[in-house]
């Protein structure tokens, strides 16, 4: 065995040269059966039950999980496992998507008439218009390709990738038309960065209670110091006995002070913190906060309660183990 680096580059680039074409295929060939399936799947008060073998299989479980990313509720159903009771699954309320390259694959059109004696809607998405699944089928959606992207025509290469496109344009159409929004698809991802971005407020990650740093103005600066040590936020906000903010005192401020050599203990927290400090409403996204420290170019923001009492506090660390930024 020998490998040739230019023979794989080449053969690398008529890869996805066959690819793209055979996507660009389907842009051509899509028509009124593709509003047709995006209908149905709309309409359905059921699930989208999405079936195939084999590699048209792996493509139909990537298919269903992105429909229901996008608000389409589906789900994965292997053909050979529906001829084992995995058919109860299915109901008429649901739609059907069926995938197969041939239209051909015996497990899937074993259990096609099944499929259509329980009442749902049968999608079929195959490069076989004339094949046995297409002709079951209330809608076809073309995915046929003229050539696999594989030196021998024969392992699913092109095909799979002409499904998978078939499978997002589908997903895009649908989601376009249910409105669903950003805030929408966060709410399905938690975990990842977009819903931790869209879903996390400064309520849930910032410092409240004994936590925050916080002294009056007439407090000494030997007390603002300590609270700033044991409270480890880098600043103390100045706020009267109603939980009003009068400012705040940063560890930049600090230094600043000490470079104009006057003496400290002469002075109390009215006297060195500076007015004005940048705020937020304890309900509002932990992304904005992190927008507002970027554009003010500081490391801290005092959080407010809808009285615009001092509630919390919260700095860049804070917003770092929130995994927001």
């Amino acid at each position: 065995m020998s490998f040739d680096p230019a023979q794989a580059l080449r053969l690398a680039h008529e890869t996805l040269d066959i690819e793209a074409a055979a996507v660009l295929g389907l842009k051509r060939r899509l028509g009124d059966g593709f509003a047709r399936a995006v209908a149905l799947m709309l309409g359905v008060t059921g699930r989208v039950v999405v079936m195939g073998m084999g590699k048209s299989g792996h493509v139909g479980r990537k298919i269903a999980a992105t429909l229901a990313s996008t608000g389409t509720p589906a789900l994965f159903v292997h053909p050979a496992e529906a001829s084992h009771g995995d058919l109860g699954m299915i109901k008429p309320v649901d739609v059907v998507l069926a995938i197969s390259n041939s239209g051909e694959s015996e497990e899937l059109t074993a259990i096609v008439p099944l499929v259509k004696r329980l009442g749902a809607p049968l999608v079929a998405m195959t490069g076989g218009a004339q094949s046995t699944l297409a002709r079951c089928a209330d809608v076809v959606l073309d995915s046929g390709v003229e050539k696999e992207a594989c030196p021998l025509n024969l392992a699913p290469t092109a095909s799979t990738t002409a499904q998978l496109a078939l499978g997002d344009a589908l997903a895009v159409a649908l989601l376009d038309a249910r409105g669903f929004k950003a805030e929408d698809f966060a709410r399905s991802h938690p975990g990842g960065a977009l819903g931790r971005r869209l879903l996390t407020r400064v309520m849930d990650i910032m410092r409240s209670g004994e936590d925050v740093p916080r002294v009056g103005p007439e407090a000494t600066f030997s007390t603002l110091m300590r609270e700033m040590t044991r409270k480890g936020l880098g600043a103390s906000a100045v706020a009267d006995a109603d939980g009003r903010v009068l400012g705040i005192f940063t560890d930049g401020d600090l230094r600043r002070l000490v470079e104009t050599g006057r003496d400290l203990r002469t002075l109390v927290a009215r006297d060195v913190m500076h007015a004005g400090p940048r705020t937020i409403r304890q309900d509002a996204l932990a992304a904005v906060a992190a927008e507002q420290m970027e554009k003010g170019r500081v490391t801290v923001l005092l959080v407010l309660d809808e009285a615009d009492r001092l509630v919390g506090a919260l700095n860049t660390n804070d917003l770092m183990r929130a995994k927001v930024i």
